[in-house]
């Protein structure tokens, strides 16, 4: 935390440098603001992280997920102990304050930070975490498909919500989509209930059904 920064700037070799002190008050700025953010749990000043572009002006930075946020797997390397597997940094960026000024005619010195985000690690986590789990992983934000018991009733399906994109799908089908996209429920529209005016409501995970009356 902030104690390291202080501690370096009360160094006597690290005090005669200029850019480090520079650089330390910098950290203890930071800390500062996080200190108001409350966020200091969740962030490590870490004199060994580098970055391999010298384009940084500033303060560095990576993100990684702590043991919490990974799921534990095993393997045969592992001897079947359940590990965290380690992806390394998920995020990284930081100050560069002469990037963009290096495409301006003028050379003006513009402020600039920035980070980008890992995204194939990041999957790579999630289909960890959803490996471990018994949870469905939802790939739709849809709630309620409204199914076909019969042929030929696409524009009453239409009528209602989100259905499945066929003319004549079959209810096995149409129940299926529901599992593997993880939409929890399905509403089952047949013959009897357009001569009744009402639908079938099914929970997907448990197969209950229920009709209103």
């Amino acid at each position: 935390g902030m104690d390291l920064a202080e501690c370096l700037l009360l160094d006597p070799r690290m005090s005669q440098s200029k850019q480090a002190c520079a650089g330390l008050s910098d950290i203890k700025l930071l800390f500062s603001y996080m200190q108001l953010f409350q966020v200091t749990d969740r962030v490590v000043f870490d004199l060994s992280l580098a970055r391999g572009l010298d384009y940084y002006t500033g303060v560095i930075y990576e993100a990684v997920l702590t043991q919490a946020g990974v799921a534990p797997v095993s393997s045969d390397a592992q001897n079947g102990a359940g590990e965290s597997v380690s992806v390394g940094s998920v995020a990284g960026g930081g100050r560069y304050d002469g990037l963009v000024g290096m495409f301006d005619p003028k050379g003006r010195k513009v402020p600039c930070v920035g980070v980008s985000i890992g995204i194939e690690r990041i999957f790579s986590i999630m289909e960890q975490k959803a490996e471990a789990s018994a949870e469905k992983v939802r790939t739709t934000e849809v709630q309620v498909l409204v199914a076909s018991a019969q042929k030929n009733l696409l524009e009453e399906r239409l009528r209602l919500a989100e259905v499945m994109y066929k003319k004549n799908p079959k209810l096995l089908s149409q129940l299926q989509l529901c599992e593997e996209t993880g939409i929890p429920l399905v509403a089952i529209l047949g013959e009897q209930e357009l001569k009744d005016g009402v639908v079938k409501l099914r929970v997907v995970a448990t197969r209950e059904e229920v009709q209103p009356p």
